[in-house]
């Protein structure tokens, strides 16, 4: 029988709404809402992510068993869970949209493991809560599917994250329109568990600052400092003012590291509203995301940002910028001046700044940043865009290149399209002639420069057609591309041989196809 040890400080330091149940409700003066997980109809797992079962201390012989699958599917409740849903609200696509809260996701509560660690467990997919407004509180399994893999694909590639416990099948149908164009269909449902030390967001304060309540938001930043920055909330124990400007510069210093990473990998989330941003910087909620193919800083995987490209790739480090002064602005009422959350932003450009640039001097192998190099840099990525190459296979391909003899030769299968490829090769030649130079006068070995390229860039990444092909099969029963795709996910950075369809280029039958392009917000 599975055991895990709860803890559930949210739910017993924070004030929670008096009415429990799914009925929808503006909730006032509380943090979350009771409401039990919908039991849905043949709970079945497909696929669990054994790393994760051990950091909860769950036993392979626990996860095998149909209790487990009733467990994270939402019909069965173990001692000690206590299920809710928490209320924020959000700025999205740059306007307040007011309360929004976890409308599909219900928290199950706080497990601390054998070694001290809290963990939250969180069912997207559970059903209806009261902030679900009119929808069903359900998730389909394509967008199930695409959680599940990319949590844990992100944690391996080093970027901060959210895990996954588990994706398990309903054996119920849902109803989407996933082109938002009036033909719905029935799709296959699901619900992942979701793992993280804290779900909190920079929507929980802004709901509350919105309502005028200062004295709850006070609250939870106190909790928030207590449960989730101990280090800090000891170490200015005697001043608060203190103690909540670094907090908040902490959290501008980590949502920094954890954009510079999503850029280092070419990731897009896709839908960066404020009300998916964890106040801990781990990349939460993955919906419309994407990795960049073909370069292009302007390319979105969001159908809903098509027009405005609000959260484009290149313009992420802005947006991320602009959501921490959205939060400033809620915290606002806690400080006396504004000085703090205006130092705090200054550390999220420099903090930024520093982070970006040792993780693009590592991507092409260079061991600092000189003065001249940003020109060399941003030629490169010029090129990258015009000549329709392939961001992953060219940081790969050019590890590979002969700074004694440059060639374009280990870059071609980097290429989209060879009139391209021939009409750039001359200034793709240059450009390589003045790169090797570079590394000629840094005179680091070939061998270490590989390495320390290869360890910056991955060889494999969970491109959208690589999900889509898993997604297929799952929905005609065959879940195994899902558990391959987990396994290759869990070393990008190596060779991994007998595996190299999996680092190919986006082949020419996905550029327009549903779920390998751009996705909507639907699931």
């Amino acid at each position: 029988m599975l055991n895990l040890r709860f803890d559930n400080r949210y739910l017993n330091e924070l004030p929670g709404d008096p009415e429990a149940g799914p009925r929808r409700r503006q909730v006032h003066g509380a943090c979350w809402s009771r409401v039990r997980p919908t039991p849905v109809a043949a709970p079945r797992l497909l696929a669990h992510a054994p790393e994760v079962a051990a950091l909860l201390d769950i036993p392979d012989a626990d996860v095998a068993t149909q209790e487990f699958a009733e467990v994270f599917a939402g019909n069965r409740l173990l001692p000690g869970m206590d299920p809710y849903a928490a209320c924020y609200g959000g700025h999205q696509f740059g306007n307040w949209a007011g309360q929004l809260g976890d409308g599909r996701a219900i928290n199950l509560g706080e497990v601390v493991n054998r070694a001290g660690q809290r963990w939250e467990l969180q069912l997207k997919g559970a059903g209806p809560t009261p902030y679900a407004r009119r929808a069903d509180g359900r998730a389909v399994l394509r967008s199930s599917i695409r959680e599940f893999l990319c949590s844990e694909a992100m944690h391996h590639l080093g970027v901060p994250t959210t895990r996954a416990l588990s994706l398990v099948a309903t054996g119920e149908e849902v109803l989407r329109d996933m082109f938002y164009d009036g033909n719905p269909r029935y799709e296959p449902g699901a619900v992942v568990c979701r793992v993280a030390p804290s779900f909190i967001r920079f929507g929980n304060f802004e709901i509350l600052a919105s309502r005028g309540d200062t004295a709850l938001l006070g609250r939870l930043v106190d909790f928030t400092l207590a449960r989730d920055f101990p280090e800090i909330a000891v170490e200015f124990a005697g001043d608060a003012q203190q103690r909540r400007a670094r907090w908040f510069a902490e959290v501008c210093e980590r949502t920094a590291r954890m954009v510079a990473h999503w850029m280092r990998v070419g990731f897009v989330h896709g839908v960066m509203n404020t009300d998916n941003m964890s106040i801990l910087g781990l990349t939460i909620d993955y919906g419309p995301y994407g990795w960049v193919d073909d370069y292009d800083p302007d390319w979105t995987p969001n159908t809903t940002d098509a027009e405005g490209r609000r959260y484009r790739y290149g313009h992420q480090p802005q947006v991320a910028h602009w959501n921490l002064s959205c939060l400033a602005g809620a915290l606002a009422a806690l400080f006396p001046t504004p000085e703090p959350l205006e130092q705090g932003l200054e550390r999220y450009i420099e903090v930024y700044t520093t982070e970006y640039g040792a993780m693009a001097a590592a991507k092409f192998g260079l061991g600092r940043l000189e003065k001249d190099d940003a020109g060399l840099l941003a030629e490169a990525f010029e090129l990258l865009q015009r000549a329709q190459v392939d961001m992953t296979g060219f940081f790969r391909g050019l590890a590979e290149v002969d700074i004694e003899a440059p060639s374009l030769a280990p870059l071609r299968e980097a290429f989209y399209s060879a009139e391209p490829m021939h009409r750039y090769a001359p200034a793709f030649e240059n450009w390589l002639t003045r790169y090797a130079e570079r590394l000629r006068r840094e005179g680091v070995p070939q061998p270490e420069r590989r390495a320390r390229m290869n360890a910056a860039n991955p060889r494999f990444v969970l491109r959208n057609y690589l999900a889509q092909e898993a997604i297929d099969l799952a929905e005609q029963g065959d879940p195994g591309r899902i558990l391959e795709l987990l396994d290759v996910m869990r070393r990008p950075y190596d060779a991994q041989p007998g595996r190299e369809r999996y680092a190919e280029r986006r082949p020419d039958w996905a550029r327009h196809r549903a779920g390998c392009s751009m996705l909507s917000c639907s699931s």
